[in-house]
């Protein structure tokens, strides 16, 4: 049987099918990883008032709930800003699929100072429909995806497996 797609599935889906791949069969890099311990720390310090890490159903585990009806994902930076869009547009899609409408993202970057305002639209939960369908292919195959340098590789925790 197929695990649910988690949110941070749909965050490597779009950062790099391969990531996906290792991830969804349980190979994990990123215990050790420099970048990875940053991140948490940053998450640690920050909105430290804040109840945080909402997991739900073991599917999505949003970072914080500041006021009524507004999801927050905390990030390090801008640099794969799309992926943790579609991180929270899935989580918004997934609580409208449970019943929960009406609820708006924000994405924070503490260390920029910044917020970006994030919305679920029709179009939005098609392509997500069609995304969790693309995952499903990518990670019931029996090999993982070719590898594809990307300006971000060196810092993935991956790398090694991928390049060496």
């Amino acid at each position: 049987m197929d695990k649910p797609i988690t949110g941070m599935m749909i965050y490597y889906y779009m950062v790099c099918t391969r990531k996906l791949w290792y991830f969804y069969n349980s190979i994990s890099m990123e215990q050790e990883n420099e970048n990875v311990k940053i991140g948490k720390a940053l998450d640690e310090q920050s909105y430290a008032r804040e109840d945080k890490h909402i997991n739900i159903d073991d599917v999505i585990n949003i970072d914080f709930i500041r006021s009524k009806g507004v999801l927050h994902e905390v990030k390090k930076s801008r640099k794969i800003e799309k992926a943790g869009i579609w991180q929270l547009k899935y989580y918004l899609y997934y609580l409208k699929q449970k019943g929960v409408g009406g609820i708006k993202g924000k994405i924070a970057y503490p260390l920029l100072k910044q917020t970006l305002e994030v919305d679920l639209t029709q179009d939005d939960e098609n392509e997500l429909a069609g995304m969790i369908e693309k995952i499903y292919e990518v990670v019931n195959d029996s090999l993982p995806p070719k590898a594809e340098k990307k300006a971000f590789c060196k810092a993935c925790a991956y790398f090694d497996l991928c390049y060496i």
